[in-house]
């Protein structure tokens, strides 16, 4: 049966479901299976793929992209300075956000800018520098494959102007060839720890973002969820040495750690009424997200979070920073989604109304002292004065790495969580 609204500053608790539960890729449902999330082991069958397997090796996987990323010479690499413009490109979705990221970390010491495609005159996009780019600047190219023929056009676009390449790419791939050729730098992907993908047929292709059927290609994609990190960490290491962010060996480190403990707090063996991430899936199953970000890196964060709702659950779902999100949303606020006070008829029969969705805020915070100013103080003033319910997120003391890799993966876990038990 369906529930009665939930108030203003409460938390939500769905009755489970009747029936079998699907393994995923069907469309956005506002229904979630509850008691799925406290069964380990349906959980597990209900994962075919390995998501949460790969989630919870998140940690060895940043402890596996340092190494390599050390062992292919970054440690010796002694840069000349600071370069005037970072530029981040890749196909992939994780590229763009390992470009935020980026950017959220260096807090403005560089302008780190995305390279995006342009439509071209065919069907493919067309890749190119901004006319401004030369040889004081430095190009990062992200790629999980190294096979996207867009990022090594502009290796050559670079090597033509001067600028300096760096790339993440698989070994041997084409792109760490054209990285070679243009005289540049290439740190290794990490691949996947052993056992975390196990394909159940030859049609199926892993990607750094999303889970369907390839409409180009035939056959399925299965999402690498740890390909962030992969694509990541590497770069974290040269932003370390060129003056970008600071990111010594101990701060991935401990980044690394804070992965951990956070995978054992969300894993699926932890009951619903402690574990973070489930509960968070479980207060989202039944609305839209309106993620409020406190903080650069949470804002990268919460627009991650929005995509990964999308390509995972299938659900919508709107980031924006603080306080800027407060106006921006604001109509929404009173819009139809709103909800608002269901007080005209409490006792009617509520069984044959069709299952409304409703707004629930979303708090991302930064770690931050308890005496410094906070923008989330009118974001609650102003969600409850419209009856909209919230869910908090934020991160530990430590730093700013170590709170963005928390955030992230308590994240990463929800989506994941809300994916297999709607």
């Amino acid at each position: 049966p369906r529930r009665a609204p939930v108030p203003a500053g409460a938390v939500a608790r769905l009755d489970p479901g009747p029936g079998p539960r699907p393994d995923r890729e069907e469309p956005f449902s506002p229904m979630l299976d509850e008691a799925l999330l406290d069964d380990p082991e349906s959980l597990a069958r209900a994962d075919s793929r390995g998501m949460l397997r790969a989630l919870a090796t998140a940690g060895a996987r940043v402890r596996t992209a340092a190494r390599l990323a050390d062992e292919a010479g970054l440690a010796t690499l002694r840069p000349d300075g600071r370069p005037r413009a970072v530029l981040v490109a890749g196909e992939s979705t994780e590229a763009g956000h390992v470009g935020a990221l980026l950017a959220a970390l260096s807090g403005g010491s560089c302008p780190v800018l995305a390279v995006r495609p342009s439509a071209g005159e065919d069907t493919d996009p067309y890749w190119a520098l901004p006319g401004w780019v030369g040889h004081l600047d430095l190009l990062l190219v992200a790629s999980s494959g190294g096979a996207e023929q867009g990022p090594a056009l502009l290796v050559e676009q670079a090597y033509q102007r001067g600028c300096t390449v760096v790339s993440v790419a698989p070994p041997n791939s084409p792109l760490a060839e054209s990285t070679q050729r243009a005289r540049g730098l290439t740190l290794p992907f990490a691949p996947p720890p052993i056992g975390d993908f196990e394909p159940p047929s030859s049609d199926v292709r892993i990607t750094p973002t999303g889970t369907g059927h390839d409409p180009v290609f035939g056959g399925t994609w299965v999402e690498d969820v740890g390909a962030l990190w992969a694509l990541l960490v590497p770069l974290l290491g040269l932003a370390d040495r060129i003056g970008l962010v600071a990111a010594p060996v101990s701060a991935v480190q401990a980044a690394a750690n804070r992965l951990d403990e956070t995978a054992a707090a969300c894993g699926p063996a932890t009951a619903t009424y402690q574990n973070p991430a489930k509960t968070l899936a479980a207060e989202l199953a039944e609305s839209v997200p309106l993620l409020w970000c406190e903080g650069q890196c949470a804002e990268a964060v919460g627009r991650r979070f929005a995509a990964c709702l999308a390509a995972r659950a299938g659900g919508p779902a709107l980031s924006a920073a603080l306080p800027d999100a407060l106006t921006l949303h604001r109509g929404l606020l009173t819009g139809p989604l709103s909800g608002g006070d269901d007080t005209e008829d409490f006792f009617r029969d509520r069984v044959e109304e069709p299952q409304s969705i409703g707004l629930r805020v979303v708090l991302l915070r930064e770690y931050r002292p308890q005496t410094a100013a906070s923008d989330t103080t009118p974001a609650h003033r102003l969600a409850h004065e419209h009856g909209i319910v919230i869910s908090e997120v934020a991160a530990s003391a430590g730093t700013r790495l170590e709170g963005m890799a928390q955030l992230i993966a308590l994240t990463d876990f929800a989506s994941v969580y809300l994916a297999l038990a709607d």
